[in-house]
């Protein structure tokens, strides 16, 4: 009886010190805090394993490095545009990106995010369509092919696409390919042995250090891009599997949003990829190279700034582009999210609208696809329902777009979910969209959407069983970690 005594006196002493960490020296927001400690306090013993697990802070670790980018001169090109937008003499090709130059002012300052205005910018809103364009293009690549995405499944599509890879190793063209360990967590470095034998090079981001133990598994890379000969990228919410073509019975059809953007922008995804790949392998780090970083020859008009954010950063980017985006309208909100977790400011600066007679619109899910994120979502939906947003739940299969479209001129689409985890945890990238035709194409896409989807009025929100409204309750409560 003593030893067990002694052992609880022991936990309960380690639980206080996690304690003191997670209040005085980790500094997380107050509710990510509280989350925790509830956690420590219900589960003493796996609430401590789970924290060494899942409640590491990266915001303090320098895990990419800038100084091969500053040789291509992007700290210049940086500075350049800041002050031209300081000095109001930036040469603005559109009205749209004249007027909502503030909010490219802001993604410089806390992003390093170009503003590059010579994009042909193409939406995909089917896996068939997305996939065939992606695949004509690798079939055209020239001098190399640059593929990162969160989840890349040994299915058929998964099959498909590293056969045509493995096709154009062969020919020459330098192919590599980045994938997460937790969201490619079945798919093991053997599926790529063609290809890694016809010359192409594989790494894994943030693998385990010790065989089914991973201390940073909570820190997904989520982003998904595709640049090829420095010329074209992909950018969206499709990850490379079969569910996204949608063959899976469990979701049914898939309904994503992805964006091939043909222009400078693909240099910036281009500078994206290679921290990541550099941050990922140990041996074959992308040197600096000006195969690429082509020089600049397009004929597109769209404004586009790439914007990431993890973490490792101090600010949450994409968040804060959201908000300023919420906190410019004037007219219309569409937000597309298959996870809708948002932080006070979030949700603060979407009631705002709503009561200020913006119309506000979200659409998401009817289906879970994490449960507690699904009740979680249900319980701030009802909030907004209350301010007067309009929220719709989409019936035609799984909608796993991350669209926000603004007054139908500016627009995001990326890989950003509404959620705590996308704007804290997650290595996320969005493609922030001055363009007023594309947010328009963007916007209309919503409306279709709204036709294959059920609106959630207030009276069906009370109506909802009590068994709902617990599990709503307890979600919410751990909503800051999910």
């Amino acid at each position: 009886m003593s030893i067990l005594s002694a052992l609880l006196g022991v936990l309960f002493f380690l639980n206080l010190i996690l304690a003191a960490v997670i209040i005085f020296l980790e500094r997380k927001d107050a509710g990510a805090t509280w989350a925790w400690l509830m956690v420590l306090f219900f589960i003493p013993f796996l609430g401590f394993i789970l924290y060494l697990v899942f409640g590491q802070n990266l915001s303090r670790k320098r895990l990419f490095d800038w100084e091969d980018m500053k040789k291509i001169g992007i700290e210049g090109f940086i500075h350049n545009q800041i002050q031209s937008l300081k000095e109001h003499r930036f040469p603005f090709k559109n009205e749209i990106a004249f007027r909502y130059q503030d909010l490219i002012y802001m993604h410089l300052i806390n992003n390093e995010a170009l503003l590059t205005q010579d994009n042909e910018v193409t939406y995909y809103t089917h896996g068939e369509d997305k996939f065939e364009a992606l695949l004509e293009d690798i079939d055209a690549a020239d001098d190399h092919i640059h593929i990162q995405y969160y989840i890349f499944k040994k299915d058929q599509l998964g099959k498909r696409i590293l056969k045509k890879l493995t096709e154009k190793a062969k020919k020459g063209v330098k192919v590599r390919v980045l994938y997460d360990e937790m969201g490619s967590r079945r798919t093991r470095r053997g599926f790529f042995r063609e290809l890694l034998s016809a010359g192409g090079e594989v790494e894994v981001f943030f693998p385990s250090k010790i065989p089914f133990i991973n201390l940073r598994l909570n820190y997904r890379n989520h982003r998904k891009l595709v640049i090829i000969d420095g010329k074209v990228g992909y950018v969206g919410g499709f990850n490379i599997g079969d569910e996204y073509l949608g063959l899976n019975p469990k979701f049914g059809y898939w309904r994503d949003t992805h964006l091939r953007i043909a222009g400078s922008s693909a240099l910036a995804m281009q500078t994206r990829f290679i921290l990541d790949w550099n941050q990922a392998s140990r041996s074959k780090k992308i040197a600096y190279d000006l195969r690429y970083f082509p020089p600049p020859s397009f004929t597109g008009d769209a404004g586009v700034q790439i914007v990431t954010c993890g973490p490792d950063s101090e600010w949450e980017q994409i968040k804060n582009g959201y908000i300023k985006m919420i906190s410019s309208a004037k007219e219309s909100i569409y937000i597309q999210t298959p996870y809708f977790i948002p932080d006070v400011s979030l949700l603060d600066s979407l009631r705002i609208a709503s009561l200020t007679g913006v119309d506000v619109r979200i659409m998401i899910p009817n289906k879970p696809d994490h449960l507690f994120v699904y009740w979680a979502t249900y319980s701030y939906i009802g909030e907004l329902l209350k301010a007067g947003a309009k929220i719709y739940i989409y019936d035609n299969g799984f909608i796993h777009a991350k669209t926000i479209v603004v007054d139908e001129v500016i627009s995001s689409v990326g890989t950003a979910n509404i959620d705590v985890r996308s704007f804290r945890l997650n290595f996320e990238v969005n493609a922030f969209l001055y363009d007023q035709a594309l947010s328009e194409n963007l916007g209309a896409v919503f409306r279709n959407d709204i036709e294959k989807s059920t609106e959630l009025t207030m009276e069906d929100y009370h109506q909802r069983p009590l068994t709902i409204k617990v599990k709503e309750s307890i979600s919410r409560l751990l909503s800051p970690i999910l």
